[in-house]
């Protein structure tokens, strides 16, 4: 099998997903969940999800569809389309499977995905995580990741434009 498919593999559908974690959950992994837009891969991002994966045994990230962006974030976004964000996001070893979300928060993901542990960046509040109560109510964790200071995709935005000026 080529490497790009090897890739793809790990962009699940719903129903796909559901029956992956069926082996998963029989095999006792802890699965740990986050997700995000992702739209320039940066270093910040590769230190956060790596963090991420380092909570449990499968890393499932969830990415925002090319609509949802369009709705939660500024014009302008996304930079890179659906396809681009969650295949860059599936090649980094670490992460197991990603399933794109096409509502403006992933709740009814996290909601049918169930993890053990739901991880965001500590820019948020615990008790202010979309999914946060499906998790504590299942007896689930909800952890928190230092961003990595001076690395995001509005930084790398705003370094561009100050180069084209």
């Amino acid at each position: 099998m080529i490497h790009l498919e090897m890739i793809q593999k790990k962009i699940f559908n719903r129903e796909d997903l559901l029956r992956q974690l069926a082996i998963w959950r029989f095999q006792d992994k802890k699965i740990v969940w986050t997700n995000g837009c992702f739209d320039l891969l940066h270093l910040g991002h590769i230190d956060y999800l790596s963090k991420a994966k380092d909570l449990g045994n499968i890393l499932i990230v969830g990415v925002n569809t090319d609509a949802s962006v369009r709705r939660i974030k500024k014009a302008g976004r996304p930079i890179q389309d659906e396809k681009s964000r969650s295949t860059i996001v599936a090649a980094l070893h670490f992460v197991d499977a990603v399933i794109l979300f096409d509502e403006d928060t992933p709740y009814e993901v996290i909601k049918l995905v169930l993890p053990d542990v739901l991880v965001k960046g500590s820019d948020y509040k615990p008790e202010d995580i979309v999914g946060s109560d499906i998790l504590l109510a299942n007896g689930g964790t909800v952890e928190t990741i230092d961003f990595l200071p001076g690395y995001s995709t509005t930084a790398i935005e705003e370094k561009i434009k100050k180069s084209n000026a």
